[in-house]
């Protein structure tokens, strides 16, 4: 997350990529055997945390339209995503 927010001015816009981003890695880190079970266990209870504090984007329309009325997201990024079309629809 320090790499993703060190590349360029955090804003509005990158939470939701930058949350992504996160869940993308502790889903990998929570499965990859060469990790302890205690290890796999604690990355599950972060992705649990995680996920709480993703939900909660839900009930703000902040963040949905800051994504898409920043030039580079619009629209794509919900469809690259692959966001459900009703999801896509009500941002």
């Amino acid at each position: 997350a320090t790499l993703f927010f060190s590349r360029s001015t955090p804003n509005l816009a990158a939470v939701i990529p930058a949350m992504d981003l996160i869940d993308t890695q502790l889903t990998s880190y929570s499965c990859d055997t060469k990790y302890s079970p205690s290890i796999r266990a604690a990355v599950r209870l972060a992705k649990k945390t995680l996920d709480q504090y993703y939900e909660l984007t839900d009930t703000s329309e902040v963040y949905r339209i800051a994504m898409i009325l920043h030039p580079r997201h619009k629209l794509t990024y919900f469809k690259s995503a692959s966001w459900e079309e009703n999801w896509i629809n009500t941002a």
